[in-house]
């Protein structure tokens, strides 16, 4: 909890999978040695990093820093809340099967890391319609909420091996929509933009979220990265469809490299679409620890040369405490008020 009384709700950390045994073939190490690098861009300028986080085990590129290998739960465990403001997380699975072999974040590891942490963290279940099928995704789904108690479902849906689809494919996407309402999955999330992989570009713009969106009111789609470079797309898809919601997944790192460029983007997603909308997320641990990240936003303001040029409003201390965690409490029914009273009632050793 920051400052004593910020509730603080991660919407995306992931139990990562870098090590080499994961690579699907030799040139698979092209997009990981993208992923490592984001990671590190994202990790500049953070100093609190603890060096028992970062137990180098392979060169990767010049990044022999740690992060091109298999994490634990008590690695992530740690990191997420030793010396941290994170109460709650969401771990979401990554299912790049066509780079690695378990996912780029494993289902299993991200149900593993949720039964460690009960009542703490939520498990984010994975799927793929083009791995291994259009049908065998919806057993694959069932099975996740059956038997792991996924709260949602993260899908990436751009592929480097020719197997991309649309997010609004009647065929294809939609049976996964009809199925996730009926295993009472209400909220759906995307990788959009934020280009990770080698997949072609135009497969990560959020523009097919748009029909489906229509086409699926009664459920929250969830669009993550602000999908870069499709920032425009972005805004105004969701200034339309108030069941579109963003996560700042990974941008809220931009402060430590571009912190004008942030402001500008905060600034114009709270003229445009409101902070009731938008969803804190750290991507751990390739960010490295979320608390630098956290302490910034809250103390940050929109600087007033940005209110007068573009009519931006200043960010209140409302719109933080929602962005950081009231809004993801929200979406997936956690009273915080009886969170923060069994959290005090609880001996301290026993919430580390």
């Amino acid at each position: 909890m920051l400052n004593n009384d910020v509730f603080i709700f991660d919407n995306v950390v992931h139990m990562y999978d870098n090590s080499d045994d994961n690579l699907v073939r030799p040139v698979s190490q092209i997009d990981r040695l993208r992923h490592l690098k984001i990671g590190a861009a994202c990790r500049r300028g953070d100093r609190s990093q603890p060096s028992k986080f970062l137990q180098a085990e392979t060169a990767i590129g010049g990044l022999d820093d740690g992060f091109a290998r298999r994490w634990t739960v008590e690695d992530l465990g740690r990191l997420l809340f030793d010396d941290a403001v994170t109460d709650m997380a969401m771990a979401q699975a990554v299912v790049l099967y066509d780079i690695y072999r378990d996912g780029f974040a494993p289902v299993q590891a991200q149900y593993e890391l949720a039964e460690a942490h009960p009542g703490k963290i939520l498990f984010c279940g994975g799927v793929d319609p083009k791995y291994p099928s259009e049908i065998g995704v919806l057993a694959e789904m069932k099975r996740q909420v059956k038997e792991m108690n996924a709260k949602s479902f993260k899908f990436y849906n751009g592929h480097i091996d020719e197997m991309s689809w649309r997010c609004d494919d009647r065929t294809v996407a939609y049976p996964m929509y009809e199925s996730a309402l009926e295993l009472g999955i209400r909220v759906v999330q995307f990788h959009k933009g934020f280009p990770i992989s080698r997949a072609p570009l135009d497969s990560l713009s959020p523009l097919d979220i748009e029909r489906a969106a229509y086409d699926f009111p009664e459920l929250i789609f969830v669009v993550h990265h602000l999908a870069l470079p499709y920032f425009e797309e972005c805004v105004y898809l969701a200034s339309r469809y108030p069941n579109v919601y963003l996560a700042l997944s990974g941008t809220m790192h931009l402060p430590f490299v571009a912190p004008w460029d942030f402001k500008m983007y905060m600034g114009r997603l709270l003229r445009d679409v409101g902070s009731d909308r938008l969803l804190w997320g750290s991507e751990a641990p390739l960010t490295g620890n979320p608390r630098p990240a956290i302490e910034w936003f809250w103390n940050m303001q929109i600087d007033e040369e940005l209110q007068d040029r573009h009519g931006f409003p200043q960010i209140s201390e409302m719109d933080k405490r929602q962005i950081l965690g009231l809004n993801q409490a929200r979406l997936f029914e956690v009273e915080v008020a009886s969170f923060l009273k069994e959290r005090a009632m609880k001996p301290i050793a026993a919430q580390v």
